[in-house]
C-alpha cells in the first residue's frame, strides 16, 4: 500500500524534541566526550578480540545495546546542555552569483498537470519542496525566500532589505524576506554546513494565508492578441488577479496585480485569457503557485524545512567553574548525547559530571610520575585499569576501567575494583603509589570515600541518543571546544 511520512511528522519530531528542553518537567541532556585511548583492536576476557577502527579510521558507530554500554566505559565527562544551546537549523545556502535558484512551488511531486509519468521537479531535480535550493543566506545574515527567479535564469543580484512586501531585484527575481539572523544566532547556531532557522514575527503578522505570489508559465500558447489582458485567479480564495502580457501572439510574462487571500487551488484557463482580450490564443498553461499554510513567512520553521535540530555547547578547558570534571591532559574520540542520566541515583543536574574514577594516593612513600593511556594494575585484588590523567600536585589518579583485558579485566575476564592500600602500579611508567584510605572528603572538587571516587555519572543511565566516533582531539587548559551537533528529524 503507497504511503508516506510527511516533512510535517518531521517538524513535529523536531519540535517535541526542541520543546522537551523547556517543559514544565524537561528532559535533561549531557554532551559527553569519551574515549582518551586510541581505537584498534582490544582483547576481550575470553581471548578474542573486538576491532574498533583505527584513530585515522575508526569505525562507525552501531545501534545495538553493547555500543550503549561501552560509550559509558569510555566517557570521560559530561556537560549539561540549556535550553539556550539548542535551535532548529535548516541546511546552510549562501546567496552565490550565477547561481539559478529554484522557486517556491507547493506542488513539488505532484504529477504535472494533463501526466501521468513525469512529476514537477527544480531545477537541480529535487521532487520535494525542501530539497530543493529554493531559499538563501545573504552577507547580511537575511534569509530570503524565492518567489519567482525570472523563467529559470541565473541569480546576479543579492537580496536586500527587510521589508514584508515582495522584492523584485535588478535581476528579474522575486525575493520574500523571512528573518535575520541575530548576533546569538550567529555566534551559536551557524556552521559550515547548517544555520539557525526562527519566525520573524513582524513578517508572520503580516503574512497573507492563501495568496498567491507567483504564476508559471507552462506553456505560452500561440496566436494570441499582444498587449497587457487582467484577468482574474479562479479558485477556492478571493480578489487574486493578475495581468498576462502577450507579445508575439505567445504569453511572455503574468504579473501579479493582487495576491488576494484564501487559496489552496487556482487556476487560470486560456479561455479566460481569450476573453480578457488575447483573441485567438491557443494553447496556454498556467501554473497557479499557492502560499504555504498561513503565508509566507508565516512561519518560517515549518516553510524552510526545520526539521533540524543544533545543539551548541562550548567546552572551555577543564570547565573549571563547573567543578573541574572534565580532563584536558588527555584527547577524546568519542562524542555522545545522552538523555536523563543519574547522579548517585537520582536525576542528573549538576552542569558537569565526571565520567572517570579516581583514587587519591598517599604522599609517602612518594607517589610516581604515571603516564596517561597507560595501563595500571594492583596485583594483590587484580585490578586493572587505564589512567586518565595523574594530578601530581593533588595526588589524584584518575582511570577508567573498561571490559577489555588491558584497561579493566584481568586474566580470567573479571572486572576488578582497585581497593584498599595496596599497591598500584604503572605498567609503562614504572610508577607506583599507595592510595590513601584515611581520606574521605573533597579535594579538587572530587568526593574520596575512603581514598576513592566512584565516577560522578552513573553509567548506563540514562539514554545514549546520539554517538560519534572520530579522530582524536587533544584538549587543553586554554583551549576551547565548540562543538556542533545537528540532528535531523
Amino acid at each position: 500500500m503507497p504511503a508516506i511520512i510527511t516533512n510535517k511528522f518531521r517538524i513535529n519530531n523536531s519540535e517535541q524534541f526542541h520543546e522537551s528542553f523547556t517543559e514544565s518537567s524537561p528532559n535533561i541532556y549531557y554532551l559527553g566526550l569519551a574515549r582518551p585511548q586510541a581505537y584498534g583492536t582490544s582483547t576481550r576476557g575470553d581471548g578474542r578480540t573486538d576491532y574498533e577502527g583505527t584513530d585515522a579510521n575508526p569505525v562507525i558507530p552501531s545501534d545495538t545495546v553493547v555500543t550503549e554500554f561501552t560509550t559509558f566505559d569510555d566517557l570521560l565527562a559530561a556537560k549539561k546542555i540549556a535550553s539556550s544551546d539548542v535551535s532548529f537549523a535548516i541546511p546552510r545556502r549562501n546567496w552565490t552569483t550565477g547561481t539559478t535558484y529554484d522557486i517556491y512551488r507547493h506542488d513539488y511531486g505532484e504529477f504535472v498537470t494533463g501526466s501521468t509519468s513525469t512529476k514537477n521537479t527544480a531545477n537541480g531535480g529535487a521532487t520535494t519542496l525542501h530539497d530543493a535550493n529554493f531559499y538563501v543566506l545573504t552577507t547580511d545574515r537575511n534569509i530570503y525566500k524565492c518567489i519567482d527567479n525570472d523563467g529559470n535564469t541565473a541569480s546576479t543580484t543579492e537580496p536586500t532589505g527587510t521589508g514584508n512586501a515582495v522584492i523584485t531585484t535588478a535581476d528579474g527575481y522575486k525575493w520574500k524576506y523571512m528573518y535575520t539572523m541575530s548576533a546569538s544566532q550567529q555566534s551559536n547556531f551557524l556552521s559550515t554546513d547548517f544555520m539557525a532557522v526562527s519566525t520573524n514575527s513582524t513578517v508572520s503578522s503580516a503574512a497573507i494565508d492563501g495568496s498567491i505570489d507567483c504564476i508559471r508559465i507552462k506553456s505560452a500558447g500561440s496566436g494570441g492578441t499582444n498587449g497587457t489582458h487582467s484577468v482574474t485567479i479562479k479558485g477556492d480564495g478571493s480578489s487574486a488577479t493578475a495581468n498576462v502580457v502577450v507579445a508575439g501572439g505567445i504569453i511572455t510574462s503574468v504579473t501579479m496585480t493582487n495576491v488576494g487571500s484564501g487559496y489552496t487551488f487556482g487556476t487560470v484557463s486560456n479561455a479566460e485569457i481569450v476573453s480578457a482580450g488575447a483573441t485567438n490564443l491557443t494553447g496556454a498553461e498556467l501554473d497557479v503557485i499557492i502560499s504555504p499554510k498561513g503565508g509566507h513567512g508565516f512561519n518560517a520553521i515549518e516553510e524552510l524545512g526545520g526539521f533540524f535540530v543544533m545543539l551548541n555547547v562550548n567546552l572551555e578547558g577543564t570547565e573549571s567553574a563547573n567543578s573541574g570534571d572534565f580532563h584536558a591532559g588527555n584527547d577524546f574520540r568519542k562524542i555522545c548525547l545522552i538523555r536523563d542520566p543519574k547522579a548517585s541515583g537520582s536525576a542528573a543536574s549538576a552542569s558537569t559530571l565526571r565520567g572517570t574514577k579516581a583514587v587519591r594516593l598517599a604522599a609517602s612513600p612518594t607517589p610516581g610520575t604515571f603516564t596517561v593511556d597507560e595501563e595500571i594494575n594492583q596485583a594483590t585484588t587484580g585490578a586493572v585499569g587505564k589512567v586518565v590523567e595523574w594530578d601530581a600536585t593533588n595526588r589524584i589518579l584518575y582511570y577508567m576501567q573498561t571490559r577489555h583485558n588491558d584497561a579493566g579485566v584481568d586474566a580470567n575476564g573479571n572486572l576488578t575494583a582497585f581497593a584498599s592500600t595496596h599497591v598500584i602500579s604503572g605498567q609503562s611508567s614504572s610508577a607506583t603509589g599507595t592510595p590513601d584510605t584515611s581520606v574521605s572528603a573533597t579535594v579538587n572538587n572530587v568526593v574520596f570515600s575512603s581514598g576513592y571516587s566512584a565516577s560522578e555519572i552513573d553509567h548506563d543511565s540514562g539514554d545514549v541518543l546520539y554517538i560519534e566516533n572520530r579522530a582524536p582531539i587533544q584538549r587543553a587548559t586554554d583551549q576551547t571546544e565548540n562543538i556542533k551537533l545537528v540532528i535531523e528529524f
